[in-house]
């Protein structure tokens, strides 16, 4: 599995890497343009290197959709931050969150598709920055 998961990695980087030498080559990026990119990415870094931020949107991803409660207790977080993590990710956009009006009143979360893709593109940059990534 290991293996595998590594062979598409690199496959993935490989792709990138010749994707930006394409982009550089035929100048179609300004510098502006490349310097609001990477400014871009930065703040969603620091967004998801926040503590929980990750943690919720993983559990997110292999739940689907959870209520508060069942993430409060999957996560052994406490209620507050849990609801300041998950308004966060809601006002950038990475979560859904679903309020049920039949009885009882029930609010869920899910992912957006700019949640699940960004858990997507995390997940090999997570298991390339762990040791176990041989190069």
């Amino acid at each position: 599995m290991r293996k595998l998961v590594e062979a598409r990695i690199n496959r993935t980087l490989d792709g990138i890497e010749e994707t930006l030498e394409c982009i550089i080559e035929k100048q179609e990026i300004s510098l502006e343009d490349l310097k609001n990119d990477l400014q871009n990415l930065e703040e969603s870094f620091i967004l998801l290197s926040q503590k929980w931020n990750l943690e919720i949107l993983y559990t997110l991803f292999f739940k689907n959709t959870t209520n508060f409660s069942q993430l409060k207790k999957i996560l052994s977080v406490n209620s507050r931050t849990l609801s300041d993590k998950l308004k966060i990710l809601a006002k950038h956009g990475y979560v859904e969150r679903r309020v049920k009006t039949t009885p009882p009143l029930r609010v869920e979360y899910a992912l957006t598709a700019k949640g699940k893709d960004i858990v997507l593109l995390a997940l090999p940059l997570l298991y390339y920055s762990s040791s176990s990534f041989s190069s």
